[in-house]
């Protein structure tokens, strides 16, 4: 008896795992079939700009409305006003920002930035053009919503955030969405469609925002209504005059050398977590590097002491150390090359010309709004956002990279140096004309600091997350996120040490050195 219902189970379950997708459960039809029902793709794609406007009663009776904007291409404000807590989440392109109910106005800086970013996109996109907008689709089953069968999808976005969306299989309609924004969950549920300039819009929303729920009547629908840029931009009251940004980028270069200096004396560790996608957004790699390091001449020199989390052995090690030995000596002999170059350069009377633009070239490259001060980890900064600026014009690489960027960057303006830098690219970078390298529209790179021993700022986090597509073939999506952690000072124990990962009983063969 007990054969006979083990054999049946296992029949029923490989029957299960082998039944073919039915077609309303593809991700890619589930999609079509909504983009038709909200009243086609020429409608959605004509739509620049959406106005929601709604009311809502609090639990003690007391009213409040409810704002959304969107603006293409990335542009997203979300308002929640009730009695005089006005509560703000939006993303103008360039950076994120909230205000809470306490009238605190800030940045919003790692997950809870991205959240928001993917937020505008999704909202932008209408559901159309996903591969350009590189937004993947996975089917994650079906799920009750309000009693209601429903076809849930798993919507990832270019930066990787994750958003849960349910269609009705027989409106096909979106009637749910569940996601992470601003570091809170939420819940939005949608009823009421009507028709606004051919386009099916709620008119009913209840907004699940943590433990607050809000019950929305919308009172106002409309597409392609005046909506200026300043909807999205920090308020006018929290901005402040930006200082010469000549002067301070002009101190921020000069001042490089002696950051240089200081970083020398600290060491540390760092991991590199890089990951692969498909097309389709599943991953194809996954990989973990563990170094140990520390500064030459401004620059990192790492040693491997881990893979995937596994210490090198004893052999593998002593070969790391060796390569670390061997990059010392060819940094050393091309600092000396630079020294040489640059001496020679000064007893013949010429200007002494950087091999490497400086941060003097976004001035030309960029045009800088929203200035504002704030606190960073646990320090005053001066944060402002850059945009490319239309009328210049670029010729050197360097130039034309920067001119193709838009973000927000934190300045310590005491300490002349950068805390964090957000950046994206606005548009494909081609290099050698595209034959070489296509930087995709939309990749991004995150580089963060600290302030250490309150004298000098050093790396904690760096992020790419990189489309590029080599020699117009080979197309590679990924993730490369590198941490810092464990700085210590300088001295004759941690030089003994410095390929010596924890855990380890005794330090490999012939560590590499710091040169003196």
């Amino acid at each position: 008896m007990r054969t006979r219902l083990l054999v049946a189970f296992i029949v029923v379950t490989l029957t299960a795992q082998m039944r073919p997708v039915r077609a309303q459960e593809e991700p890619g039809k589930i999609v079509e079939q909504y983009v038709r029902a909200a009243g086609g793709s020429k409608a959605l794609g004509r739509i620049q700009t959406l106005i929601i406007e709604g009311a809502f009663l609090s639990e003690d009776g007391k009213a409040g409305t409810y704002t959304l904007d969107t603006k293409l291409p990335n542009r997203y404000y979300s308002e929640l006003l009730l009695g005089e807590k006005n509560l703000i989440e939006a993303y103008n392109g360039k950076s994120a920002w909230h205000q809470n109910h306490a009238g605190e106005l800030g940045t919003l800086v790692g997950p809870e930035g991205m959240q928001l970013e993917a937020a505008a996109q999704f909202y932008n996109s209408r559901l159309l053009n996903l591969k350009k907008n590189k937004i993947t689709m996975a089917f994650a089953g079906h799920t009750q919503v309000r009693g209601k069968d429903t076809l849930q999808l798993a919507v990832t976005t270019a930066t990787g955030v994750k958003r849960q969306v349910f269609f009705d299989p027989q409106t096909h309609l979106i009637v749910k969405e569940a996601a992470t924004v601003g570091g809170i969950d939420e819940e939005i549920l949608y009823d009421d469609y009507r028709a606004v300039n051919g386009v099916e819009l709620p008119h009913k929303i209840e907004l699940h925002r943590g433990n607050d729920k809000y019950d929305i009547s919308v009172t106002r629908a409309v597409i392609n209504g005046a909506v200026g840029e300043r909807v999205f931009d920090f308020p006018i009251k929290s901005q402040v005059k930006l200082p010469d940004l000549k002067a301070l980028f002009k101190e921020i270069d000069e001042n490089q050398k002696a950051i240089d200096k200081l970083k020398e004396n600290y060491a540390g560790s760092q991991s590199e977590e890089e990951t692969e996608f498909e097309g389709d957004g599943r991953v194809k790699k996954h990989e973990i590097s563990e170094y140990t390091f520390f500064y030459l001449n401004g620059d990192e020199i790492t040693t491997l002491v881990k893979k995937d989390g596994k210490l090198l052995g004893d052999a593998e090690q002593k070969k790391e150390n060796d390569k670390t030995q061997k990059r010392i000596e060819e940094h050393q002999k091309r600092a000396a090359k630079k020294e040489a170059k640059e001496e020679k350069a000064k007893e013949e009377g010429k200007s002494d010309e950087k091999d490497e633009p400086g941060i003097e070239i976004f001035l030309r490259a960029c045009q800088f709004v929203n200035p504002r001060r704030e606190r960073f980890r646990g320090q005053d900064v001066l944060v402002f956002d850059f945009e490319p600026n239309p009328e210049f014009k670029p010729h050197k690489l360097a130039e034309k990279v920067v001119q193709k960027l838009a973000g927000v960057v934190w300045v310590d303006e005491k300490a002349h140096d950068v805390a964090r830098l957000e950046a994206y690219f606005t548009g494909d970078m081609k290099i050698g004309g595209g034959l070489l390298a296509n930087l995709q529209k939309g990749t991004s790179f995150v580089f963060e600091q600290s302030f250490v021993n309150n004298e000098v700022w050093l790396p904690t986090c760096m992020e790419a997350h990189v489309g590029v597509r080599f020699l117009l073939v080979k197309g590679i999506k990924a993730s490369i996120v590198t941490r810092y952690w464990d700085y210590k000072k300088f001295n004759v124990e941690t030089l003994s040490t410095i390929a010596k990962p924890k855990g380890a009983t005794d330090a490999p063969a012939d560590p590499p050195t710091k040169p003196q």
